[in-house]
């Protein structure tokens, strides 16, 4: 043996210590790393949001005004109402918006967003629907009025989110867990605070009623762009159908833009955003920043393809004493409402591209 002192590496107090084997690598997990650096940043840096942001929520829509509700079925269905409120626009606003200046607000979209085992589907009401309107009681004379036909948004108009609600359930068989709903101001504000949206523009696109002037190609539009692509429609060949399929379209390219780690994670970004969508958002008496964050993320899903987005099956335009309206295919229609009440997969196919 030789004389020179113990090896440190393979001897202690306690004798020999046998060699180590050394242990393979770790693989490398970037990705994986990230995401839970992401996670765990937004959950500790956003608690005093989530705090702050619940006081900020408008809490003004009665779900259950209107009785004879359907039951609860499976998964949940929230409501997403794109109204053209004025409110927070100002004479220069509205005048560079091409946004009127009517005094109330109306329904310009509605989307029905079921999340359910089997992922997302975001189903687009066409405003122009031929529908049964419930009863409701007149505030000027006290008196409840039957039911009867009308257009979908007439509904809104009428009787507010409530009895868009209590139209929507009546004539679909869906009992909706929650409602959101945004104006023009609040559209333009979140847009602009998020820094603008990507979009792809399949054709040049160019409306003098909403004011869209867009270009064929890939681009990011602000805040004033977006609104007129989703308003415009008399330049879409399915008409309100084809505006519906931009609407969504623009929802989840939205939403991917305003969860992304850049928006999340700035708080020079995220408290704007988050600040210019809560300004104008109604949501229903029940909802919670936890429920309109889940929401949110759901839209977000679908924009990846984690979901499906579908039109109302319809049967054609027909002319009735309110203007031209839209039928619903019967058959197809109570096939997809089913299937969405019992939280099955969706069979129908896709909205359909619009006609070159």
């Amino acid at each position: 043996m030789g004389g020179g002192p113990p090896s440190r590496e393979n001897n202690s107090r306690f004798g020999p210590t046998p060699p180590r084997t050394p242990k393979p690598p770790k693989p490398r997990r970037p990705l994986r790393r990230a995401v839970v650096l992401l996670v765990v940043t937004v959950l500790v840096g956003s608690g005093g949001t989530f705090a702050w942001a619940e006081t900020k929520l408008q809490r003004d829509v009665d779900l259950n005004k209107f009785s004879g509700r359907p039951a609860s079925g499976k998964g949940t269905n929230y409501l997403i109402v794109g109204s053209d409120s004025r409110e927070g626009l100002s004479a220069e606003d509205r005048k560079k918006l091409k946004t009127g200046v009517f005094g109330g607000r109306r329904t310009d979209s509605m989307i029905l967003m079921h999340k359910g085992a089997h992922g997302t589907t975001m189903m687009s009401l066409p405003r122009d629907s031929w529908v049964t309107v419930p009863g409701y009681k007149r505030p000027s004379t006290g008196k409840t009025s039957k039911p009867a036909k009308n257009k979908l948004n007439a509904a809104f108009s009428i009787g507010g989110p409530e009895l868009l609600i209590a139209t929507i359930e009546h004539n679909t068989g869906l009992h909706i867990d929650h409602y959101a709903e945004i104006g023009f101001a609040g559209f333009v504000n979140i847009v602009d605070a998020v820094g603008g949206v990507p979009m792809c523009i399949e054709r040049d696109i160019k409306d003098e009623d909403s004011g869209a002037d867009l270009r064929k190609g890939c681009q990011t539009l602000d805040g004033a762009q977006a609104l007129a692509f989703v308003r415009q429609r008399h330049q879409e060949k399915e008409g309100d159908l084809g505006r519906t399929q931009n609407q969504q379209k623009f929802l989840s390219a939205l939403a991917h833009k305003a969860t992304s780690p850049r928006t999340m994670l700035n708080p020079s970004d995220m408290y704007p955003a988050l600040s210019a969508g809560l300004d104008t958002l109604i949501v229903d008496d029940s909802m919670s920043m936890k429920a309109l964050t889940t929401m949110f993320r759901s839209v977000q899903g679908v924009s990846k393809g984690g979901g499906k987005q579908v039109n109302v099956p319809t049967a054609g335009g027909i002319a009735t004493s309110k203007g031209s309206a839209l039928r619903w295919n019967t058959v197809q229609a109570k096939k997809l409402f089913d299937q969405l009440k019992n939280d099955r997969p969706v069979t129908l196919p896709p909205k359909k591209p619009a006609r070159r």
